[in-house]
């Protein structure tokens, strides 16, 4: 039977994954409007692609943080004292990022408008590529002490398989967001997406490769289970390959489809492989916190599981709704709000 502790490690990567597919697009987009779009209307575009989910899709990431403190509380003090300046420099970005869309388009000032598309810019590309580097870790584990205390500095966390990490995570997000732009556009600026995509397709299929091979020779991320949960990354890799035959077809929704599974794939990998554990010692398997040891009393998880079993689908209900009223493509100024 699913103890409390499990099924909230099991919600707990659900938002996680949720809030990497939906912002992971939103990411790619700001990452690479400021090259694809060729003036400012067609950044415009590009921007507003975006523009009625990027806000909505941190939701997932707010809700997993709070999940984190309330139902496993030893996990949060240990994971934020010990990534403490990464995620300090993950909010930042993220705040300059929404300031960005915000006042990009209230004055109408070229070198406004350029301090602005940098300001998206490095706000889109410094989070994944920083998410990279903390679930890359994640796998390889970190030193904790027999006091549930993360020993080192930030710059223990940059090794160079972690940077492989953020490098892979930053492509995939990047080929994730062209694919939603061909959703969005239509004419040459979709097109333009697609033959982008195409270019940064083979290399994120690459990186993807190589973290993979290097993850299953120095981690038991992907064997922690068995042999047979390698299929995970295998499944990754080979749907982002299909992304990339279903973008030559101009199939755009399949191609999108694909970089989604890659993204969920990849991420259940991580986590399946984790668990019972929620972060991996370096120290010793003695100090590896698990979803036993580092979870709140039962009493705490049962009401959290009522208010939030409850609240959850509505959520998701609300979200998908604002999908689906905002789902046709672009095509004319007045469209254009950012």
């Amino acid at each position: 039977m699913l103890l409390l502790s499990e099924l909230w490690f099991l919600l707990i990567a659900f938002m996680f994954t949720l809030f990497f597919v939906l912002e992971g697009f939103d990411f790619g987009v700001g990452t690479v409007a400021k090259f694809l779009g060729r003036d400012d209307y067609e950044k415009r575009v590009y921007l507003n692609t975006i523009g009625p989910f990027w806000d909505a899709n941190e939701v997932w990431l707010i809700s997993a943080g709070a999940a984190m403190f309330a139902a496993f509380p030893h996990w949060y003090a240990t994971l934020f004292s010990g990534f403490y300046i990464a995620f300090v420099f993950m909010l930042l970005a993220l705040i300059l990022r929404g300031v960005a869309f915000e006042f990009r388009g209230k004055v109408d000032n070229p070198l406004w408008k350029k301090v602005w598309d940098a300001a998206l810019f490095f706000g889109s590309v410094v989070p994944p590529f920083l998410w990279g580097v903390a679930l890359t870790n994640f796998m390889t584990g970190v030193p904790i002490d027999e006091n549930k205390e993360m020993l080192g500095g930030f710059l223990q966390l940059l090794h160079p398989f972690a940077l492989l990490g953020g490098v892979m995570f930053t492509l995939l997000c990047i080929v994730h967001g062209l694919q939603f732009i061909t959703l969005r556009t239509v004419g040459e600026l979709q097109q333009r997406a697609r033959v982008a995509s195409s270019k940064f397709a083979p290399v994120a299929l690459l990186s993807l490769l190589v973290f993979a091979a290097i993850g299953l020779w120095k981690t038991d991320i992907f064997t922690a289970h068995g042999s047979g949960w390698i299929a995970l990354p295998v499944l990754a890799w080979g749907a982002l390959l299909l992304s990339g035959v279903f973008n030559k077809k101009q199939r755009d929704g399949w191609s999108f489809f694909m970089t989604t599974i890659t993204i969920i794939a990849l991420t259940a990998s991580v986590f399946i492989g984790l668990f019972p554990r929620v972060m991996i010692s370096t120290l010793g398997a003695a100090n590896d916190l698990t979803v036993y040891n580092a979870s709140s009393g039962d009493y705490s998880l049962k009401v959290m599981s009522y208010i939030s079993l409850t609240l959850i689908p509505f959520v998701m209900a609300y979200q998908g709704w604002s999908y689906y009223v905002f789902r046709g493509r672009l095509k004319g100024k007045d469209q254009l709000e950012y």
